[in-house]
């Protein structure tokens, strides 16, 4: 049982690295889809590439945190719940929520990416948290911090959306 454990363990992690590099070359492939104000086919095919990738490494997740949580690895027992493992399964949430309504296309571009990307960025530091022992952490606090870096990521989106939106519109810019 040990062994199944183990190698669940590695696999949420190769799972969550995948997804935070993926998130990574998704926002980077937007940035540079939208940089000529037209997606080409190409660009299109290489994000669904990507997107393909995301979802692979979001069922992972899912997968390995479910059987994770069965071999008590987030410590919910009766009478206490891990403030670590609630927010494990928070940013889970928000990943596949999010996901949803961007296919839906009911979550607005201002938000969407920067949710997806600050979410998979978050997660990355909280799997790193457990092996380093620095779980101590409330439930409140991880919430603010999260908050902070969805404001960061947000911004960062949305200064960089504007950054190529202004440098394409600009008269003196030359056209390829």
């Amino acid at each position: 049982m040990e062994i199944l454990f183990i190698l669940t363990a590695i696999l949420q992690s190769v799972a969550i690295a995948l997804g935070v590099g993926s998130s990574t070359i998704a926002i980077v492939n937007f940035f540079v889809a939208i940089a000529d104000k037209n997606i080409e086919p190409a660009e299109r095919k290489m994000m669904g590439v990507t997107y393909a990738i995301l979802r692979v490494a979001m069922v992972l997740i899912f997968l390995t945190t479910t059987a994770l949580t069965l071999f008590g690895y987030y410590q919910f027992t009766s009478g206490t719940i891990s403030p670590y493992g609630i927010a494990f399964f928070i940013l889970i949430l928000v990943l596949y929520i999010n996901a949803i309504l961007m296919t839906r296309r009911i979550m607005p571009s201002t938000l969407g990416p920067a949710l997806q990307a600050g979410t998979w960025y978050t997660l990355g530091v909280l799997g790193s948290l457990l092996p380093l022992g620095l779980t101590t952490f409330t439930l409140l606090q991880f919430i603010i911090a999260y908050v902070i870096v969805i404001l960061f990521a947000t911004a960062l989106v949305n200064g960089l959306i504007a950054y190529y939106t202004t440098c394409r519109n600009h008269p003196n810019q030359t056209q390829k």
